[in-house]
């Protein structure tokens, strides 16, 4: 199976140096970095307001949670968003690749 996972980091940098270091290490097939967004939430008992880059790594089930683990290593905040969701449905060649790429590998 594959897994979307999304991330938030709070910089182009911070985000092209998560997508290189994973990629490399094979814990993603593909990221994909949206470079602007704006952000609210609750932290440290006040609403937030930042603007931070997105990502969304493509993972095999083998390596969610290694992919997960190197994110918390990696990212530069104290509790960065990590979010994995199946895929159930895509291009069957696609989803194939991403696996390929991925399991059993490093």
């Amino acid at each position: 199976m594959v897994y979307l996972v999304y991330v938030t980091a709070g910089s182009e940098e911070e985000a092209c140096k998560l997508a290189r270091e994973v990629t490399e290490k094979r814990l993603a097939a593909c990221v994909n970095i949206y470079p602007r967004i704006f952000s609210y939430y609750w932290w440290e008992g006040e609403v937030q307001e930042d603007k931070e880059v997105s990502l969304i790594f493509k993972t095999s089930a083998q390596k969610v949670e290694k992919l997960i683990e190197a994110i918390k290593e990696l990212h530069s905040y104290s509790c960065p968003c990590a979010l994995a969701w199946p895929v159930e449905k895509g291009n069957p060649d696609f989803l194939a690749w991403v696996r390929a790429e991925t399991e059993n590998k490093s």
